[in-house]
């Protein structure tokens, strides 16, 4: 009899769902505490388009991060992560139509709302910034709850040429949202996407808005602090938000953004205040990256995340709504 002896999985081996999670099908039932879900729409992109793989590079650099029964070790917290009794799978894309913006808004709303009825958190892989609208409207009955946006725009845009749903204006169609409580904007500074008036708009509406320099000059300490007060968080991430050096695969890249250390020190402080009900990261797109640095970062940020918000709620520090015995 011949022994076997246990997979390798190396990274370039198996079908690359994120972090090689469990699949379910969108007919199988949700038992989990995290889902992960892509959106892979890039209709409304106004510059580079290409935002349509982000879903599809992100699982493929997540390969890289090989995450066991056991979770995985933080060499640097000395902790480890995503491990039990959270349950993690990976449940696909939304089925989109060509072309149909309207369809494929309503198609990635029903996917989370799916999620969401399952009492689960999404992880939403877009995509471009237009996909966080259908997201955060799924999301409602986990309200009220302020949005952290990482972004290098303001995205406060009402409509250009009539259209109210582009990659421009997500935060403005968030801040016109019952159930959202309020906004930080993080990182801003790209030129170009918002005027004058977008700016005095989004501050009438309470939101924080800090550019790189603004938060280097703080200290992250400082800025955790100053986030809208709030028992839940939801958080998007344009990957535009970070500096073009770490992430270059973006379609509208601007210099002068967060590095990855001082962006995990948010991020850490952020699941550390308030309970995070659920997350995106958007605008990848890998084919302007041959050296797949940016969705290996993407892949990243989503599991330094994860895990800081499982963590908290694993330790108690968070009063969360969704426990793990209670799945």
């Amino acid at each position: 009899m011949i022994s076997q002896s246990p997979r390798l999985n190396l990274p370039f081996t198996g079908i690359p769902s994120f972090c090689r999670f469990p699949i379910i099908g969108p007919e199988d039932p949700i038992d989990a505490n995290v889902v992960i879900f892509g959106a892979p729409v890039d209709i409304t992109t106004q510059y580079r388009p290409g935002a349509r793989f982000g879903p599809r590079g992100i699982r493929d650099s997540s390969m890289l991060f090989p995450i066991g029964l056991d979770g995985v070790y933080d060499p640097e917290r000395d902790e480890t992560f995503l491990g039990p009794p959270w349950r993690i799978v990976d449940a696909g894309d939304a089925d989109l139509v060509h072309g149909d913006l309207t369809q494929n808004l309503k198609s990635i709303r029903s996917g989370i709302r799916r999620i969401v009825e399952a009492g689960a958190m999404p992880v939403t892989l877009g995509g471009d910034h237009c996909i966080t609208v259908p997201v955060l409207e799924a999301l409602a009955p986990r309200g009220p709850f302020a949005v952290i946006q990482i972004d290098a725009h303001l995205d406060f845009v009402d409509s250009k040429g009539g259209q109210r749903y582009g990659q421009g204006s997500p935060m403005r169609r968030a801040s016109e949202m019952s159930h959202v409580s309020g906004a930080a904007q993080l990182g801003i500074r790209g030129l170009g996407s918002s005027s004058r008036s977008d700016f005095a708009d989004a501050r009438a509406a309470g939101n924080l808005i800090l550019s790189p320099r603004d938060i280097r000059a703080r200290g992250v300490e400082a800025v955790v602090a100053s986030l809208p007060d709030a028992d839940r968080y939801y958080v998007t991430i344009d990957i535009d938000g970070m500096d073009t050096s770490i992430a270059p695969g973006t379609g509208t890249p601007s210099p002068g953004g967060l590095l990855y250390d001082e962006t995990t020190e948010l991020l850490e402080g952020i699941a550390s205040r308030a309970e995070i009900i659920g997350m995106d990261i958007v605008e990848v797109a890998p084919d302007y990256d041959p050296t797949s640095i940016t969705t290996q970062l993407a892949a990243r940020l989503i599991i330094d995340l994860l895990g800081f918000a499982l963590k908290a709620r694993q330790d108690g520090t968070m009063n969360m709504a969704l426990t793990a015995e209670s799945r």
